[in-house]
């Protein structure tokens, strides 16, 4: 049987935990372990993994065996920094998707992106590069989903929504369909978004509205 291929996981929070069980569910890699750049994690175990080190320690383990890697990073723009900074040395991105996540034809998951369980992400929708569909969401066709998106758990996405890079939806989202939310937004928990938002805005509300 052909060995699995080695992963290491940056990032030892709560988001990580996460994504560990989804990778020892999915099967497809053996996470070797885990990198934080936290000194408190430096030499000690997280989730049952070892932790390998900080950031300075990436160019030493990258090998022919170790080349994989995905950010376990809740913040969208540390999440993207980080990501940047492995590419730029040469890792290549695994993405997690549950086996209870229901993934549609023709569904495009960006490297580096998770898909939680009990979520679905409908036909022809495009998930960009280290995006988070959070436990329970829904994104459903034609959607496009830009780079280091995450969409918490429990939203609702309808048909042809598009989402810049960077954004935020809260927790408990919905978003009705054709809407265009643009790059850098937070939308509040609970949200309910009918019209389009510009980059960078903070809305909120049902029907959401700019903040001051």
């Amino acid at each position: 049987m052909k060995s699995k291929e080695k992963l290491v996981i940056f990032g030892a929070g709560g988001h990580a935990k996460v994504v560990i069980d989804i990778l020892e569910q999915q099967g497809d890699y053996e996470v070797a372990g885990l990198l934080d750049d936290d000194p408190k994690h430096q030499g000690k175990n997280f989730f049952g993994y070892p932790v390998l080190g900080t950031r300075a320690d990436l160019p030493v383990l990258l090998s022919a065996q170790l080349g994989h890697a995905i950010v376990t990073i809740g913040d969208n723009a540390v999440r993207a920094a980080v990501a940047a900074h492995l590419e730029q040395i040469g890792w290549r991105f695994a993405s997690a998707v549950h086996p209870r996540a229901c993934i549609g034809r023709g569904a495009q998951i960006g490297p580096g992106s998770v898909v939680m369980a009990g979520c679905v992400v409908n036909s022809d929708t495009h998930l960009g590069a280290h995006v988070i569909v959070n436990t329970g969401a829904t994104v459903d066709h034609d959607c496009r989903i830009g780079d280091a998106v995450h969409i918490a758990p429990g939203c609702h996405l309808c048909g042809g929504v598009s989402v810049g890079p960077g954004t935020l939806l809260g927790a408990g989202t919905a978003v009705t369909p054709g809407v265009k939310i643009g790059a850098r937004v937070v939308v509040g928990a609970g949200s309910t978004v009918i019209r389009d938002v510009a980059d960078a805005a903070k809305v909120s509300g049902s029907p959401a509205k700019l903040l001051d």
